[in-house]
């Protein structure tokens, strides 16, 4: 059995191929619930953010021309912020219950 963020690295790399090849909607949602499926199984997201980078550059070796590189860079820019939106919302979350909780 694969650790979590094993299966997280598995499952990443090929959306990040197909979001760079198709760079459409359904990779972002894709990317989104990947990343809430992360959270919840404890990939914590500096993790998330290394196995982005340590793919992104194996893909970026594989740039031809510097604006090739360019929009490599930009689609999976955009992949990965979609993928951390999920921690971003589970952190305002624990925010506004926090402020909720414990008063000024």
């Amino acid at each position: 059995m694969t650790d979590p963020l094993q299966r997280f690295r598995l499952d990443y790399a090929p959306l990040l191929l197909r979001h760079l090849a198709q760079r459409d909607e359904s990779g972002l949602q894709a990317a989104y619930q990947l990343g809430r499926r992360a959270m919840q199984e404890s990939v914590g997201l500096l993790d998330v953010v290394r196995v982005h980078n340590d793919l992104f550059l194996e893909v970026l070796t594989t740039a031809r021309r510097v604006d090739e590189a360019a929009e490599l860079a930009g689609a999976a820019s955009t992949l990965l912020i979609d993928l951390v939106a999920s921690f971003e919302v589970a952190q305002r979350g624990f925010m506004d219950t926090r402020l909720t909780v414990e008063p000024d």
